[in-house]
């Protein structure tokens, strides 16, 4: 690919080598976190059905009231416990957290401190 310049293309890379060694399985299914510049997306994952078992994000109808007032961290946290909550429904207890290429910091971390508090472990 040559030299990589853009910060997308870096977060693209780091993300490809942390999946070389993060897989979800249906024990225990993969929690990808994906953050854009304004909403924030976490799925759970079992890569060996490839099958999205549960999902939330910021853009979701039962969060939009709220997050539209909100900061984007706190935003995060109700993400996080949205997804734990209809990861547990689906009888999911443990994951195996997926940051995506990006740091375990402000958003992320706030969404997986939620996504603990609501049940999950990892």
């Amino acid at each position: 690919m040559g030299s990589v310049k853009t910060a997308s293309h870096r977060r693209i890379i780091r993300h490809e080598r942390v999946r070389r060694k993060i897989v979800g399985t249906a024990e225990r299914p993969r929690l990808a976190v994906f953050r854009s510049l304004n909403h924030i997306y976490a799925q759970v994952i079992d890569d060996t059905k490839r099958a999205t078992l549960a999902s939330a994000s910021s853009l979701d109808p039962k969060l939009r009231g709220d997050a539209a007032k909100a900061r984007k961290s706190d935003v995060s946290k109700l993400v996080g416990a949205l997804v734990a909550q209809r990861a547990k429904e689906k009888g999911v207890k443990t994951v195996v957290f997926d940051r995506g290429g990006t740091q375990f910091h402000g958003r992320v971390k706030a969404l997986a401190d939620a996504a603990r508090k609501g049940g999950l472990e990892f």
